[in-house]
């Protein structure tokens, strides 16, 4: 391998490795938080192109590897004089995950009566590959698809950006609208098997525009997106007229110790009108499985379509981690101004926490403004992490004359960090559902997961 072409696979692996278990991506002066991280896969570079000159597989916790000596290496090896020159565009990083889930459903007589019988199951829960990169300085691109669900692929995050604009970042496409806690965390990220009950009101994926941006001086980070609503699995807008709709999202931290211990306050409001004119708001008790023969676990809580002229979601969020401690909660409220009737108002509300048992942190990633990936301790010769975790959350669909039931969740989690790539999950979900008219129903449920990610 000639010098130009490790050096380039260098540079691209600084820029562009650490983003694999992120899903933003930075300018190229933005410097990459962990050195242990950088280091790592560096070290598996090295060993692919036959060099050993970078650090040692055995210790790798104990490496000092800065990122000027990593730049400095790389352009040594190019002759470059700076990282835009050294790098060769278009550059395209093949990523994806799978999550592989076996669940198990025990109702009470009065459950079965109200939501049917909830099948236990197996099934690919996420399956999604992507082409992540920069076909310039500054334009990054995704392209994720996912082909767990039935009969087809379908769009996830697609999505090109514009970086140091005159209006910060600029995203189009396909994404992640900003509002919620748990809905911006990476799936790969979760604590649990499945966001909270609130995410039912999230907007989430729409097609649209964003502009964010992050203040390192005042520690704060905001969004705000026009999109167009609901889309189709491909991104398209469906109904027609209207669909327009807007999400902005302000998070501070305003407590910082220092030492990785953090407290963060946000909130977010998004106003919709949706061009069906019609809202459904429902979801399941933290568990799905989806079986063509079967079918999919039943929706516990459902509104059933609400003729809608307009909505307005508000949400309230806090998170803070502290060594092996971290924990997290929010509320959403949503404002359904019905057509023909009275705004009917919803509620979801979610607070969680969680240990880690070997050691180990639950970092802050400051530029999405969530807890990000656990990285696991070097024990023994062995990357471990064992995390115990627990949550409650509710949603309540009732009100002006819908019944769409009351749903609380405890669930109790035991996470297993084999690697950095590879997670074990157990969860223990008790639904408690309240009926108007037929009272209250249990159902005890027990799920595991196998992920890995590239």
């Amino acid at each position: 391998m000639t010098k130009r072409v490790l050096g380039t696979v260098l540079i691209s692996l600084w820029v562009w490795a650490p983003l694999v278990a992120q899903d933003e991506f930075p300018s190229l002066d933005q410097s990459v938080s962990s050195n242990d991280e950088i280091l790592r896969r560096l070290n598996r570079l090295e060993a692919l192109v036959g060099h050993s000159s970078i650090g040692s597989d055995e210790a790798p916790a104990q490496q000092s590897l800065d990122e000027e000596t990593i730049v400095d290496k790389a352009l040594q090896l190019t002759g470059a004089t700076n990282l835009v020159e050294a790098v060769e565009y278009p550059i395209v990083n093949l990523t994806g995950f799978f999550q592989a889930d076996v669940g198990w459903v025990n109702q009470d007589a009065a459950s079965l009566s109200a939501v049917g019988d909830a099948e236990d199951g197996t099934h690919f829960r996420r399956a999604r590959l992507a082409a992540v990169g920069n076909v310039a300085p500054n334009v990054s691109y995704m392209l994720e698809m996912d082909f767990a669900f039935p009969g087809r692929p379908s769009f996830m995050d697609v999505w090109g950006e514009l970086h140091d604009t005159p209006f910060h970042n600029v995203r189009f496409g396909q994404y992640r609208q900003p509002f919620g806690l748990d809905g911006l965390t990476s799936v790969k990220d979760l604590t649990f098997l499945e966001r909270n009950l609130a995410f039912a009101f999230l907007p989430f994926r729409q097609t649209g525009v964003m502009s964010y941006g992050h203040s390192e001086e005042m520690d704060m980070s905001w969004w705000i997106s026009g999109f167009r609503a609901p889309v189709d699995v491909f991104g398209n807008n469906t109904g027609d007229n209207g669909g327009y709709g807007m999400a902005a999202r302000l998070t501070a931290v305003v407590l910082d110790d220092g030492k990785g211990g953090i407290v963060h306050v946000g909130g977010a409001y998004s106003f919709i009108e949706p061009s069906t004119g019609t809202v459904q708001y429902r979801n399941q008790p933290e568990f799905f499985v989806s079986d063509e023969i079967l079918g999919s676990t039943p929706f516990f809580v459902d509104t059933m379509s609400i003729a809608t002229d307009r909505v307005n979601l508000y949400a309230g969020e806090i998170a803070a981690t502290s060594g092996r401690w971290h924990a997290q909660g929010e509320i959403v409220y949503a404002a359904v101004d019905r057509s023909g009737a009275s705004t009917a108002t919803f509620s979801g509300v979610s607070v969680q926490s969680g240990w880690l048992l070997l050691g180990g942190h639950r970092p802050y990633d400051r530029k999405n403004a969530v807890l990000g990936r656990v990285v696991p301790v070097y024990i023994d010769g062995f990357n471990h992490a064992w995390e115990i975790a627990a949550r409650y959350s509710y949603l309540d669909l009732n009100d002006g004359g819908i019944n769409g039931r009351q749903l609380s969740d405890v669930t109790a989690g035991f996470n297993w960090y084999l690697n950095q790539f590879t997670k074990f999950q157990f969860n223990y979900v008790h639904a408690f559902l309240k009926t108007a008219g037929a009272g209250d129903s249990d159902a005890d449920i027990v799920a595991f997961r196998a992920q890995i990610d590239f």
